[in-house]
């Protein structure tokens, strides 16, 4: 599988942007979606992830409530829609598949590029 994520920018804290990570292949269905963030400086961290079907979502504490994920397996592709950015939210994000939906970055198997995301204050 191979993903190339988009959708990063400069947006002001408050603001709201998408991110897409489209996905080749035709299994992308059969596959969770993780979303990480890495902001400078630090590790990389959790961010939320969706199962295979979609129905199942889980948030770090950090975004919940202001960060949605879903996917459309019939464009091969998965969202991170971003509300009422922060700050502290600044990082190259990333998207992430693997067979089982999980919170470890080590547990993934595929990766994409990364797209900046900046939250000016």
């Amino acid at each position: 599988v191979q993903l190339q994520a988009s959708g990063g920018g400069l947006v002001q804290a408050g603001g709201s942007l998408r991110l897409s990570c489209a996905a080749s292949g035709r299994t992308f269905s059969s596959y969770a979606m993780g979303w990480f963030r890495q902001a400078p400086g630090k590790e990389r961290q959790f961010v939320g992830y969706i199962n295979s079907s979609g129905r199942s979502t889980y948030y770090a504490d950090s975004v919940k409530g202001r960060f949605t994920i879903s996917r459309d397996n019939t464009r091969n592709t998965v969202y991170l829609q971003m509300n009422n950015l922060k700050p502290e939210d600044t990082a190259v994000y990333y998207c992430a598949a693997n067979q089982l939906a999980r919170t470890t970055e080590g547990a993934y198997r595929y990766w994409g590029q990364g797209t900046l995301v900046t939250v000016s204050s």
